[in-house]
């Protein structure tokens, strides 16, 4: 969302590539300035090419063809164009808002307009040629604030790999040399490593760029013709061409929208938090006894393990462990350790997000711009970085404060508000459509509180007499089952003995042999074919399934049993998004689709939809992928920020 336009590299045929500076792009041309062949095919690989380049260079794989601009010279093309006659314009809408701000001038708008960017704008742009890339939202999504939205997405290499093996590596270089045996030039070579002074692209000379960028461009094309068989020989055409590629086009538009913040409401949190950390921090010393600094892992250490004589519980290279988990296991019995607990979630909060949120925000637009990222997670949810919103607390007083600061955008329309849809427990109700329990397919049946059910069937009482106690047991076991969870984790989790802890595993599995049934059979066939599928067919393979080593043997079979149950409900929001974006687009509705956290997602109303979009977003999410005879429920609500709207 800050990156400027330096190049735009292609290729639409092997070995064959082309590099077009920014400043070419910026240059009126005669109306006969490319050649443009289009493919009557619509579910082929479109073609369209460029003349022969005044100046040609061949890179390392092939000879591919460098278009440079000569010094000086300001006509670059002396071929004809042809626009195909049954060229069909582009069903995506223009964004409702131009990225402005009233002390900025964006740079993207000096481009729009000049006859060289608008015929790439219409092959872009052309619902006849499937587009394809390497990472192509991040391309997409510069492109976006130059006015050309990218359709349709066809193919994505590193979205392919990832669903061929989500666990392997899928940038560029690594696929460069796992499916073409080749190694790429190295970005470092051009403009330096990060972690010294790097150079901007745009001081590089043309001619080096136009070969690392269509060396890119040339590997992407064939990177795609090598991953598209495995992709059909795998079953796993469909995951890709039906969920990954198409919810990558949403999630672009999403990172474009952005989100409000209030600033004035973080600065006050700001100095709320900082009061709150300066008497945590007189509380920890008055428990030590003495005064030293918290922040220092190997001082705390000291006070906690050699002043204090509290026995450790896990050591380092350096000394004992201070970390959060050891910490929470000791303030069971330490009072020191318990404000210690507190006092790193406060500073954790602080730096994350109430001091880096403001940083976020983009000079255009008055937004933060997430981005979202569809190959981190094994089981295909979206994670989201800078800011990573997925780590806000939910049910914690400061979480809440934080949410109050995403905010709707009342600066063009004074009734804006964001809307919250949320998968009502997703996870619980696939199990149940999964292992077919009569006890969880009931309880959804008839509406029950099915953590109040599964109490009652585990203490013997009646489900109205459940107290809160046992639905919190009840609720904590529901959940880890899905996990893995073994005796010492729920040991831990309801601060129980491990003999206790053992005692309610057996007595649920003993009550809910279905599911016992499901884990048995699950970690059977991953260790027989060593992958597990998803009900949609997504898989994920697990070397270690077998592994002689019983530490790492146990954590893959928590990931063998969580797999099929996490990724339905991850593809299942995807499918929503895909069909929300669609239907939207369609009825040219003014709304947008903001954020997806987890099970939720947010968009900003506008005031005139009001009647229209909750119905249709929860249409759109309930519909999405069926659980047999188990009813998907949408929680949807409104508000004028986030924690109000959830």
């Amino acid at each position: 969302m800050t990156a400027e336009l330096v190049g735009v590299s292609f290729a639409v045929e092997e070995s064959v590539a082309y590099y077009i500076p920014a400043d070419v792009l910026l240059v009126e041309y005669h109306p006969d300035a490319i050649i443009y062949h289009h493919n009557e095919e619509p579910h082929q690989m479109g073609i369209f090419d460029i003349a022969p380049p005044l100046v040609q260079a061949s890179d390392r794989t092939s000879n591919t063809e460098l278009l440079i601009k000569p010094n000086g010279q300001q006509d670059m093309f002396s071929a004809m164009i042809e626009a195909p006659s049954n060229s069909m314009p582009t069903t995506s809408a223009e964004p409702s808002d131009t990225i402005t701000h009233s002390h900025h001038t964006a740079p993207w708008q000096q481009l729009r307009g000049t006859a060289v960017f608008d015929k790439l704008k219409a092959i872009l742009e052309d619902t006849h040629i499937p587009k394809c890339g390497q990472n192509l939202k991040y391309d997409a999504l510069v492109l976006r604030k130059y006015g050309i939205t990218i359709t349709p997405i066809g193919f994505d290499t590193m979205l392919a790999s990832y669903v061929l093996e989500s666990a392997s590596a899928h940038n560029m270089d690594a696929l460069a040399r796992k499916w073409l045996q080749y190694e790429p030039i190295s970005i470092t070579t051009l403009i330096g490593d990060k972690k010294k002074e790097q150079r901007s692209m745009r001081d590089i000379e043309p001619a080096r760029v136009a070969e690392y960028a269509a060396e890119d461009a040339d590997i992407t094309i064939k990177l795609a013709h090598a991953l598209a068989p495995h992709l059909a020989k795998n079953d796993d055409k469909k995951i890709a061409h039906t969920i990954e590629f198409p919810v990558s086009a949403v999630l672009t538009e999403m990172e474009y929208n952005g989100i409000r913040i209030d600033t004035s409401a973080l600065r006050s949190l700001s100095t709320m938090i900082e009061e709150q950390t300066a008497q945590l921090r007189s509380d920890i010393h008055r428990e030590a006894g003495v005064e030293f600094n918290p922040d220092s892992p190997k001082q705390l250490g000291e006070i906690l393990f050699d002043k204090m004589q509290i026995p450790p519980l896990k050591k380092t290279k350096t000394g004992y462990s201070t970390d959060q988990s050891v910490l929470e296991e000791l303030a069971e019995s330490y009072p020191i350790a318990s404000l210690m607990v507190e006092y790193r979630q406060l500073q954790k909060l602080q730096s994350t997000y109430i001091e880096a949120l403001p940083k976020l925000i983009n000079p255009y637009t008055g937004r933060i711009h997430t981005t979202y990222n569809q190959t981190v997670t094994s089981t295909g949810r979206l994670s989201s970085t800078d800011p990573n919103l997925q780590n806000i607390p939910i049910r914690t007083a400061l979480g809440m404060e934080i949410r109050k600061a995403f905010i709707a955008d009342t600066r063009t329309e004074r009734d804006m508000l964001l809307l919250s849809a949320d998968y009502s427990q997703i996870e619980l109700r696939i199990m149940a459509h999964i292992c077919k329990d009569e006890t969880l397919t009931n309880a959804f049946l008839h509406n029950i509180d099915v953590h109040a059910a599964t109490a009652s069937t585990l203490f013997g009482v009646d489900v109205h007499a459940v107290n809160r106690e046992q639905r919190r047991i009840a609720k904590t076991v529901n959940f880890g089952v899905m996990y893995g969870q073994g005796s010492f984790g729920l040991a831990q989790q309801l601060k129980i003995s491990r003999n206790e802890a053992k005692a309610i595993i057996d007595d649920y599995f003993g009550k809910y042999p279905r599911i016992k049934e499901y884990i048995e059979t699950t970690i059977r066939s991953a260790r027989e074919h060593g992958y597990v599928e998803s009900l949609l067919g997504r898989k994920r393979y697990y070397s270690d399934i077998n592994s002689s080593n019983r530490q790492i043997r146990t954590a893959t079979e928590r990931a063998v049993i969580n797999m099929p149950i996490q990724a339905p409900g991850a593809d299942m929001m995807k499918l929503a998004m895909i069909a929300l974006h669609k239907a939207m687009h369609e009825q040219k509705l003014r709304s947008k689709m903001l954020l997806q956290i987890h099970d939720e997602l947010v968009l900003e109303m506008h005031p005139a939809e009001r009647n229209i979009l909750p119905p249709l977003v929860k249409s759109c999410m309930e519909s999405a992928f069926q659980l047999g005879n188990i009813p998907v429920i949408v929680e949807i609500g409104t508000g004028v920020n986030w924690a109000e709207a959830h």
